[in-house]
């Protein structure tokens, strides 16, 4: 068995997808870390999405639809 193979078998074992792993392992490291790398680190874990309605090859005013995290 390849080395890929057997590491994509641990994330697909959990009934994770690859991107709920990536997020997961990323938030685990996050943690792990020590302040004020953790308090810098912490804060890219939070998003925002903003839509605008183009019209005329003009963008409208951008709304906040929510924040994640």
């Amino acid at each position: 068995m390849s080395t890929a193979k057997t590491a994509s078998t641990f994330w697909r074992a959990a009934g994770m997808s690859y991107l709920q792993y990536l997020n997961k392992s990323a938030s685990t490291v996050r943690m792990a870390l020590k302040e004020p790398a953790k308090r810098k680190a912490l804060t890219y874990e939070k998003f925002g999405y903003q839509k605008a309605v183009w019209k005329d090859g003009v963008q409208g005013e951008k709304v906040v639809v929510g924040i994640v995290q």
